[in-house]
């Protein structure tokens, strides 16, 4: 239940909701209880059992005006002395269309309220799920798949949707109708209905344990739908090297395994659904029947003041009873899945970043000094160290170049300015402080990011450059001019309106770099980290874009990464990280005369 109500919640305020909707739900429940008493003086008028004289001595003008029963008998007494028992038809016809509208749009008002109550809170939930998504550390995003975090914001939200609805109008509309009916029934016939609930504690328990079942073959769907989810979007993401390696029938049976759980999940969840509402449908004629038998001897033999009338009004008003009793048991049925989903919901809205800021955290307005690591070390949850005991001082207008064979630790390094990832031992520090005491939100708006993969959008160039910002149309073109990406981006159908496509797609590796620095560029920050941001282009590409990198570099304090030498000859310093430690420094003609120096090595290899 807990899951239930925090998930109700994201519908605040509720009291907005919940009284207009409980109200009309009852009205809705009331009128629908009105019509089938109505049928007791209908079929009396009928059969000719209504006597004037009954009627009025004993139905006289009520005081009260919330007193509706005696408003009925004193018209209907009134009707019958007038009108005779034509005229009293009419009336209680009358009266029973009446009750059938206001039921009916009593029931409408309730499920429009319902419809914005889901609406608000569905929309509510989604954004909520979304924003703290995105405020997760980025070493989440590199243990969860993908089509996991889709599915949870998309299909588990969904499900939570249709659970709400369900389980809401079955507390509400669906148990007021019950309770009203069986008010009813005690009145007509308290013996009858004590002995037709007899079997209620036998129905409850069958379908209590159909919803436990339930529940685990819900919880077993949404894990085989997240990973439906995650193999498409790694299929769509490589399609290159799915169908480069002729993987496309290995794909198809990964698929196939996941559907096939999906399908076998879900049948045994449909299977069990379905036999909730046959078993109760059975359970309340096999009652009827035993009513209409028992009470049809006791009206038959004389043994009851129960009139015949009042017995049939009594076998129609309790044949209905079963169907809000079948509607509140498969709604609490079908929730299963949506609670299911509600608690992955939950368990991601609970996850804690590893990296927040600490309360009255340090602002940072503007870079003046320097970025300092000191005695650094770090590891991920594997305990396995990447970085061990770091030591270096990164000058304001200075670069220093991180280069080394591949896995040794230069990303995870750069990592930790952004703060991506803070140090298992040690200290980063800018201008003296802590970059753990700091707005982690005031140091990335101090930094610009390249990295070696381009990472673009699905959108125009121009909102590729000036994503994050409301730069001008003037700003964005004087950033692609520095970006020496003016020139290809003019050509394009319609310029810097024009569509890239999923992740540039419709570019080249060497446009895509050129658009990825002009962003950079665009921003104006005074740190930048370049990621090996050359390393997959082809010659005349990596010239234009070490040209652009050169013009983004001027008067500014760069962390770079590389695995071409060449391109960091002029760096002021240059660290050479081996295995998780900084094994020379020095610049570039210093570290070459180190006869047996790990930079020289890689030198000569790149030579040859």
């Amino acid at each position: 239940m807990n899951t239930y109500f925090r998930l109700l919640s994201f519908g605040r305020p509720l009291g907005r909701f919940l009284v207009p909707f409980v109200l009309t739900s009852l009205l809705a429940a009331l009128f629908a209880t009105v019509n089938f008493a109505l049928l007791i003086p209908l079929l009396n008028v009928l059969f000719n059992q209504s006597k004037l004289a009954d009627f009025q001595s004993a139905n006289p003008r009520p005081e009260s005006l919330l007193d509706g029963v005696g408003w009925f008998n004193y018209y209907f007494s009134y009707f019958f002395h007038q009108y005779g028992q034509v005229g009293t038809l009419k009336f209680v016809c009358a009266m029973v269309v009446s009750s059938v509208l206001l039921s009916n749009l009593f029931k409408y008002l309730s499920a429009r309220q319902l419809e914005n109550f889901k609406a608000r809170m569905v929309a509510t939930l989604r954004e909520s799920v979304f924003s703290q998504t995105l405020r997760l550390h980025l070493g989440y995003f590199s243990d969860q798949r993908k089509g996991t975090l889709i599915s949870h914001i998309t299909t588990d939200v969904q499900e939570v949707e249709g659970s709400i609805a369900n389980t809401l109008s079955a507390a509400s509309k669906e148990v007021f109708t019950l309770v009203f009916f069986l008010i009813t029934l005690f009145t007509i016939s308290t013996k009858l209905t004590l002995v037709a609930f007899l079997v209620i504690p036998v129905s409850g328990g069958v379908i209590a344990m159909l919803v436990r079942r339930m529940k685990r073959d819900a919880t077993q769907g949404q894990q085989r739908l997240s990973g439906l989810m995650s193999v498409l979007d790694e299929t769509f993401g490589g399609m290159r090297v799915v169908k480069g390696f002729n993987a496309e029938s290995f794909i198809v049976g990964k698929f196939q395994e996941e559907n096939n759980g999906y399908r076998q999940a879900i049948r045994a969840l449909a299977n069990r659904r379905e036999l909730a509402s046959p078993f109760s449908e059975f359970m309340g004629v096999a009652v009827l029947s035993g009513i209409l038998l028992y009470g049809g001897s006791l009206v038959l033999s004389g043994q009851s003041d129960l009139s015949a009338s009042a017995f049939v009004t009594y076998l129609a008003l309790f044949s209905q009873v079963t169907r809000p009793a079948k509607d509140i048991s498969n709604a609490f049925s079908a929730s299963q899945r949506g609670l299911v989903s509600g608690k992955r919901v939950l368990d991601l809205m609970d996850t804690q970043p590893a990296i927040t800021d600490k309360p009255n955290a340090y602002q940072l307005t503007d870079f003046q000094h320097e970025i300092a690591f000191e005695h650094v070390s770090f590891s991920y949850e594997t305990g396995t160290p990447v970085l061990k005991d770091i030591s270096f001082t990164l000058q304001k207008g200075k670069t220093i170049a991180l280069v080394g064979s591949s896995g040794g630790g230069k990303s995870t390094l750069a990592d930790l300015v952004p703060r991506f990832y803070d140090p298992t031992a040690g200290q980063v520090r800018i201008d003296g402080h802590d970059l753990r005491d700091c707005q982690t939100a005031s140091l990335r708006n101090l930094m610009g990011i390249v990295t070696q993969e381009s990472i673009l959008f699905n959108d125009s160039v121009f909102n590729n450059i000036a994503f994050g910002s409301n730069a001008s149309a003037a700003d964005v073109e004087q950033a692609a001019r520095i970006a020496n990406a003016h020139e290809f981006i003019s050509q394009m159908p319609n310029g810097y309106h024009t569509t890239i496509g999923d992740r540039g797609s419709k570019l080249s590796g060497g446009q895509r770099q050129r658009i990825s620095i002009a962003r950079a560029v665009l921003r104006n920050p005074p740190i930048l980290i370049l990621d090996e941001a050359t390393s997959a282009l082809d010659t005349e590409s990596e010239r234009l874009v070490q040209e652009a990198l050169t013009r983004l570099m001027a008067n500014r304090t760069t962390l770079v990464i590389a695995h071409r030498l060449s391109t960091i000859q002029h760096a002021d310093e240059i660290l050479v990280i081996n295995q998780g430690r900084i094994v020379e420094r020095g610049r570039h003609d210093e570290l070459l005369l180190l006869n047996e120096g790990v930079y020289r090595r890689l030198q000569t290899m790149q030579q040859v």
